[in-house]
């Protein structure tokens, strides 16, 4: 069981739209790296990579950084994320409303083009569940014989 590291070439190749200049320092997408690994483990192997293998942890770690930089910029723009329902010209009024989604998580994800990416992966990559149980599992995984 390894750790994965933040790899500033391979993140500029998948996303281009953060090229190297003083906005994207390899110091600043790091950062955003590690606050990534809050939502995706970098602990690759074992239950702690959920069932994906360490080329997709690896491109869900780089998509879940993707999506928290663009939400930065997007904020320190002034740019607030969300469906706009209602505007005021006259004593300015905004109305944001989330746009139909089967949960917060989602809807956080949406967006961003990243997110949507890494919903997707994630979508893909958890198909099927775990199964944890003290026998042998039979077919789909359920339990036959004594304790059910």
């Amino acid at each position: 069981m390894g750790v994965i590291q933040y790899n500033d070439a391979a993140f500029r190749a998948l996303f281009p739209a953060f090229p190297s200049t003083v906005q994207y320092l390899p110091a600043r997408i790091q950062a955003f790296w590690d606050t990534a690994t809050a939502y995706i483990s970098n602990r690759s192997g074992g239950c702690f990579c959920g069932g994906m293998t360490k080329a997709q942890q690896t491109l869900a770690l780089n998509q879940m950084t993707a999506h928290l930089l663009y939400l930065s910029d997007l904020v320190a723009a002034g740019n607030t994320p969300g469906v706009m329902a209602g505007a005021t010209i006259d004593k300015i009024s905004v109305t944001l409303e989330p746009p139909p989604a089967p949960n917060q998580w989602s809807w956080w994800l949406n967006q961003t083009p990243y997110g949507q990416q890494l919903l997707s992966l994630l979508q893909v990559a958890s198909a099927g569940g775990f199964y944890a149980g003290s026998g042998v599992p039979g077919r789909a995984g359920f339990q036959f014989g004594n304790g059910w």
